[in-house]
């Protein structure tokens, strides 16, 4: 007995789609968490978060449609890159922000970074201390 190709296919084709509706749909909520959210703490959440979810899921799709085994290595290299590239970008900016005073201090549970930049704004080093 030979498996349904058809079937298959139509699997194939449904889990691609809904992959790709799912995905554009995080990426959509990212875009509109950019523009709606009151601050840049909550920005930079809704840049990162959603966008590397949604990303996942098109790369996915666009491996399973194209069903040949060597578009997945490059698809992986992608998806790790962003992994790896978009949280240090948020937390570089959020550092930013924290010692230019862009952030909202008040809205911290708990400041962790005080000491230290007041440390290195007076020119100590951690071994100094």
């Amino acid at each position: 007995m030979s498996p349904d190709a058809t079937g298959v296919d139509a699997v194939i084709d449904t889990v691609t789609a809904v992959f790709l509706v799912v995905g554009a749909l995080m990426s959509l909520g990212a875009a509109i968490g950019l523009l709606r959210f009151p601050d840049l703490m909550s920005r930079m959440h809704a840049a990162t978060k959603p966008q590397v979810l949604g990303l996942f899921l098109m790369l996915a799709a666009i491996g399973l449609q194209m069903r040949t085994w060597w578009v997945w290595p490059v698809l992986v290299v992608a998806w790790i890159f962003q992994l790896l590239t978009a949280p240090v970008s948020a937390h570089m900016v959020g550092r930013a922000a924290y010692r230019t005073k862009h952030g909202h201090r008040e809205m911290l549970t708990k400041d962790e970074l005080e000491a230290v930049v007041q440390r290195a704004a007076a020119g100590q080093s951690d071994s100094e201390r």
